[in-house]
């Protein structure tokens, strides 16, 4: 039996609705201090640019979690 991947949920439009949008913009926020946070703490290098992309990543996952999850 194969794993359920759930696709329809995966590749369908989420709107949002109640307080999801306030959500996003507190996840966006966060991320985005802690970035700034990692840009002043170090240095110019690839690692860098894989933290804040790390961070990047994270936002996307957790607005995905909102989304299809509620």
């Amino acid at each position: 039996m194969a794993y359920d991947l759930n696709l329809d949920n995966r590749f369908t439009y989420h709107p949002p609705h109640g307080d999801q949008a306030q959500r996003y913009e507190r996840l966006r926020a966060a991320a985005k201090e802690y970035a700034e946070v990692l840009v002043e703490l170090c240095p110019s290098s690839p690692e860098l640019t894989r933290a804040v992309n790390a961070v990047d990543d994270s936002v996307m996952l957790g607005n995905a979690a909102i989304a299809r999850h509620g």
